[in-house]
């Protein structure tokens, strides 16, 4: 099998191969949103994981475009037709999109959000599940955030004057406004109250780099890297591989990947990634996909294999080579991750493609259990941005799970990867992160002294404060896992 440098172009399939029995006609006049309308049902068909589940996507469904467009004519949206084709979701399918805007949403799978810095959980009140206090996790370097002198570990319960509760905080927080101001507030044993300290936030165009800490730890014989790493991003392939030179000269015999507040990203990154940690397994297979019926049945089945490399290359939507450079592998047969319920779909890939090879631990909670990839979807002729016949008057995009994606033992976990060592964050004292004052960071470090994986560190009475939320997920690409659609070819990406 062929690893990511040398891997075979997929053929597009375009709409015309599945939907030849309802082809245009001059006696069918599209009006209002029949031609979007049409692109989601055709794409849909195309790529849809559940394609087959589907009675409303099956290819003999309609017979002509004039009854799809009468189908859908009493639509209110393009998103309600999108729900509408969904295989039971929230149940099955639980995380396929529309967006109305994609350019924000390319911007997010490279880490540029409209944000003020403050990246925070929401969490419910101990004697009070109708009321969310925010806690900041971190806070991004250049931002307003940092300019108002946020800092992880803060508690907020009102903004714009206004208690939080899980009705209201997507209106507080992820509407369309720029500007709003948060009130601190005291943990009161999981019932924070206000402390009448108040701070305006600004959100701008902004780009967080997920290489977030690089640094080594010295315990006892154990040389620790610690890497914390917050986006399978690909513009940022480069940093990470830089950061695992830096492991290479400093010759850690330990690393620690913090995956906490990783929602996912790119599969080529995913990939890059477990072979820095190893090395040894270059061109074996790393992981491989299951995409719909019709796909599947029209390709070759080592095309949706993706293996490990030994190196980083990069191309522009031409094909051309905008980046080649060695991928720095540690050769390691063990590595430790940190895991929270914010860490899903591309850093659940790696941790489960690499239990294949070498000992995988993890300390902190159950992970998402996003075991399906995406990819974007425009309205052109062949599905891609740079496709002929690309709609001019719409930004409509979709975002659909088009594969599952398994480890070489053909395994995944789609309720989640259990820690080895179960401890939850300490909202009243979240620690530095980084730092042993970080409970989660601590406990790996003692893990890999001394192998215990009793928790004879106590968790808090608040450790399990129901989490709802956090500001990662209300970013236009979400916990997401991709692949790209570029020009003719099927070039893989994961979140």
């Amino acid at each position: 099998m062929k690893n990511i440098k040398s891997k075979i172009s997929i053929v597009i399939i375009v709409s015309t191969l599945f939907f030849t029995s309802c082809e245009k006609s001059d006696n069918y006049i599209a009006i209002g949103n029949d031609e979007i309308h049409l692109f989601i049902w055709r794409a849909m068909n195309n790529y849809y994981l559940w394609q087959p589940n589907v009675p409303d996507l099956s290819d003999t469904r309609f017979t002509n475009i004039g009854q799809l467009y009468s189908e859908y004519s009493n639509f209110s949206s393009p998103r309600d037709v999108f729900e509408s084709l969904r295989y039971q979701p929230g149940v099955v399918d639980r995380f396929s999109w529309i967006v109305d805007d994609y350019v924000a949403l390319e911007n997010s799978f490279q880490g540029i959000n409209l944000s003020n810095g403050m990246e925070f959980g929401l969490v419910r009140y101990d004697s009070d599940a109708s009321k969310v206090f925010g806690y900041v996790r971190y806070v991004i370097p250049g931002s307003d955030a940092e300019a108002q002198n946020i800092e992880r570990g803060m508690l907020f319960s009102e903004v714009d004057g206004v208690q939080l509760t899980e009705s209201n905080y997507r209106d507080l927080l992820f509407d369309d406004s720029t500007n709003y101001s948060i009130t601190l507030a005291d943990f009161n044993g999981g019932n924070p109250l206000s402390n009448s300290t108040i701070i305006s936030l600004t959100k701008t165009q902004l780009q967080e780099n997920p290489v977030a800490i690089v640094k080594t730890i010295q315990e006892g014989n154990n040389t620790i890297g610690y890497l914390l790493y917050n986006q399978f991003s690909s513009s940022f392939d480069s940093n990470l591989n830089a950061a695992f030179a830096t492991f290479q000269s400093e010759n850690i015999t330990d690393l620690i990947i913090d995956l906490r507040y990783n929602g996912g990203g790119s599969i080529n990154t995913a990939t890059y990634l477990g072979a820095m940690v190893t090395g040894q397994f270059n061109g074996q297979l790393f992981s491989k996909e299951q995409w719909n019926t019709k796909i599947q049945e029209l390709l070759d089945a080592s095309i949706f294999e993706n293996n490990f490399t030994n190196e980083i290359v990069k191309k522009d939507q031409n094909q051309n080579i905008i980046l080649q450079e060695p991928i720095n592998s540690l050769n390691l047969n063990r590595v430790y991750f940190i895991t929270t319920g914010s860490s899903a779909s591309a850093s659940e890939l790696v941790m489960n493609s690499l239990s294949s090879y070498i000992n995988v631990s993890s300390v902190g909670k159950k992970t998402v259990g996003k075991v399906q990839g995406s990819v974007t979807l425009y309205d052109s002729d062949n599905y891609t941005r740079t496709g002929e016949n690309l709609a001019s008057n719409h930004n409509w995009a979709l975002q659909p799970l088009v594969l599952e994606i398994k480890n070489k033992d053909n395994f995944n976990e789609p309720d989640g990867i259990t820690p080895t060592v179960e401890l939850s964050e300490d909202f009243g004292n979240l620690g530095e992160l980084g730092e042993r004052s970080d409970p989660l960071l601590d406990r790996t470090i003692v893990l890999i002294a001394t192998g215990s994986r009793s928790l004879y560190l106590k968790s808090n009475d608040f450790s399990e404060l129901k989490q709802i939320s956090n500001s990662k997920e209300n970013y236009p690409s979400g916990n997401n896992m991709f692949i790209e659609l570029k020009n003719k070819n099927l070039n893989k990406k994961v979140q």
